[in-house]
């Protein structure tokens, strides 16, 4: 039985990194920091507002860490902080769990409840 403190904890974890953009922002810097216009350009259809946007708040919940260069033109740099990184078995064991659901699915198999 899940109890209160469990389900917090899940429900953060989700809003932390559940929506579209997060996930894939997060997974890109799991390959090494990134300028801004390398992770636009890694992520594809993004606006330059949204990727912005979900990088401010990322920055903002300690995921990733933004540094910026005194020079002209201004270099900035995201990089996954410690904690953004230990995501990493996290995106990757929900990853596999995608893949086998997507599986069992196209074959048929129903889950057990």
């Amino acid at each position: 039985m899940i109890d209160d403190v469990q389900k917090y904890l899940a429900e953060m974890t989700v809003k932390l990194i559940g929506d579209r953009w997060k996930m894939q922002i997060i997974q890109s810097l799991m390959e090494g920091t990134k300028r801004f216009g390398e992770l636009k350009k890694s992520l594809g259809d993004i606006t330059q507002k949204v990727l912005t946007s979900n990088l401010r708040v990322l920055e903002e919940k300690g995921l990733v860490i933004r540094k910026v260069y005194a020079q002209i033109p201004p270099k900035v740099e995201y990089t996954l902080t410690t904690i953004g990184f230990a995501l990493k078995p996290v995106i990757e064991s929900m990853i596999e769990w995608g893949a086998e659901y997507r599986e069992n699915m196209m074959l048929g198999i129903e889950t057990l409840g």
